[in-house]
């Protein structure tokens, strides 16, 4: 049996720049990699099936821990194949966090190896954006800036920090956010040197649809207002702002609106060392 984390991750900005014939979106961001994390344990069975255990709510079909197993599945070097999975779920789903991204990049590193797959680093990624833009992040495991559709990576070093996580009680459709007209596609490119100068001009630009249409998310960023600048991670619903000297933690966190989290920023994944 092998026990792993899956470590969640906050957008630090999030700008659509264009949209391609596709469909798909041209984005800039930033991932950081935090100490928020799901604990995955996998099992190698007798039987040839896959089980997946904690993640009652979600379709085996639609569950990308299931595609990723699939995806992967073909290079095995291995006769057996069957595999218990059981999950515990810290990260909140549907929050912006990339949790089901993340299980899915640690599903493809660990079954790589107990597979005997052989597959690269970068194969295994190129496989996990097949899955979702976000997935290829997490089978690196290190921070960085994002273009393409977020899988363009360039690796880089960020400050270490702490933030305060909100999880207002909504559920956000990203898909509901990416068809409203009122959002901004057009937001001219920028680099990472010109995010380092001035972080504060760099924001989220699902961060003003998100707080009309849901209420909960809203009043949570209007909570975090009070005490520095609040943010939206991903298409949300969670929220964060970054921990300053002054802050009374405990206050804060005491009188949220919602569930709250105290997280640390990682320099990389736990899982590049295993």
């Amino acid at each position: 049996m092998i026990r792993v984390p899956s470590p969640a991750k906050l957008n630090l900005f999030l700008h659509i720049t264009g949209r391609r014939e596709n469909g798909y979106h041209e984005l800039q961001s930033i991932f950081q990699l935090i100490d928020l994390c799901d604990w995955m344990e996998f099992t190698q069975t007798e039987d040839p099936q896959i089980q997946i255990d904690g993640l009652d709510s979600v379709d085996l079909e639609n569950n990308l821990i299931y595609k990723a197993l699939t995806m992967i599945k073909p290079y095995a070097k291995v006769g057996q194949l069957g595999l218990k999975i059981c999950i515990e779920k810290n990260i909140p789903m549907g929050a912006g966090l990339g949790g089901g991204s993340s299980n899915a990049a640690t599903t493809l590193l660990i079954a790589n190896k107990i597979w005997q797959c052989g597959l690269t680093i970068e194969q295994l990624a190129d496989l996990g954006v097949k899955l979702g833009a976000d997935v290829p992040i997490f089978v690196h495991g290190k921070n960085a800036w994002a273009e393409g559709i977020g899988e363009h990576l360039t690796f880089i070093d960020l400050d270490q920090k702490q933030f305060i996580v909100l999880k207002p009680d909504c559920f956000i459709s990203t898909q509901l956010l990416f068809s409203q007209k009122a959002l901004t596609r057009d937001t001219k490119t920028s680099k990472f040197c010109a995010y380092q100068e001035t972080p504060s001009d760099f924001g989220n630009n699902f961060e003003p649809l998100a707080r009309s249409l849901y209420p909960e998310v809203n009043e949570a960023m209007q909570y975090l207002d009070q005490f520095g600048v609040a943010k939206l991670t991903g298409t949300g619903a969670c929220v964060f702002i970054e921990v300053m000297k002054d802050m009374n933690l405990d206050e804060i966190l005491a009188h949220s609106p919602c569930k709250s989290y105290l997280v640390n920023s990682l320099k990389e994944s736990p899982l590049n060392h295993i």
